[in-house]
């Protein structure tokens, strides 16, 4: 059962002539009903939303990406730990002229372009006649220094540290048994040599010390 609060209780004063009123109100069919409280009013449903529809996912539009531009042949550094940086010679290295004894313009320039043309086709010939054959030797011995070094000093080495332990031991022993004992009895057979001066000795020994 609910219980009414006070506030919600209308007062109504009864009258005569509000029941004459009522009465022929009642008769015309109208009913006069007070109005409900508001506990007890009827909360009308909201109307329900329209269903909304998700966005469209945004889709990136790709770029076009610039096709890569080719790169011109660059020179492959032969050379790359400089091992070889010492002969980089140039004109100046070999050919200078002081200023006071200058020759001609021409002369300067026709020796100085036959020193570079003479240098690097010399070295391009000497390297098409030696370069393969003094690299298969050079390839060949530093093979056979790999191999040495591989298959015997290493070993070598190796098994070395493995017997050296052994090797102490064994001195150890022969120390003790042989050169210990000599040494101790040649110790101990200097141990009781003593020199002794005397007096008449003394001055002899002293001019001696003195020259």
């Amino acid at each position: 059962m609910m219980m009414v609060s006070d506030d919600c209780l209308v007062e109504c004063q009864i009258d005569d002539d509000d029941d004459e009123v009522d009465n022929v109100r009642l008769g015309e069919g109208e009913i006069n009903t007070p109005p409900p409280p508001p506990e007890f009013a009827s909360q009308t449903p909201s109307p329900p939303l329209p269903p909304t529809h998700p966005a469209p996912a945004y889709t990136p539009t790709p770029t076009p990406t610039p096709s890569p531009t080719p790169k011109p042949n660059l020179p492959v550094s032969r050379d790359p730990l400089g091992i070889n940086h010492h002969l980089k010679v140039e004109v100046s290295d070999v050919l200078a002229e002081p200023a006071a004894p200058h020759s001609v313009d021409g002369v300067w320039a026709y020796s100085v372009l036959g020193f570079e043309t003479m240098r690097v086709w010399t070295y391009r010939c000497l390297s098409l006649l030696f370069a393969v054959p003094l690299a298969l030797l050079a390839g060949v011995l530093l093979a056979f220094l790999a191999s040495l070094h591989i298959w015997c000093v290493v070993p070598c080495v190796q098994l070395s540290n493995m017997f050296l332990p052994c090797l102490r031991s064994l001195w150890m022993c022969l120390v003790n048994i042989f050169l210990a004992p000599l040494c101790s009895s040649l110790a101990l057979c200097c141990s009781h040599i003593a020199v002794s001066l005397s007096n008449k000795d003394w001055p002899s020994v002293q001019s001696k010390s003195i020259e």
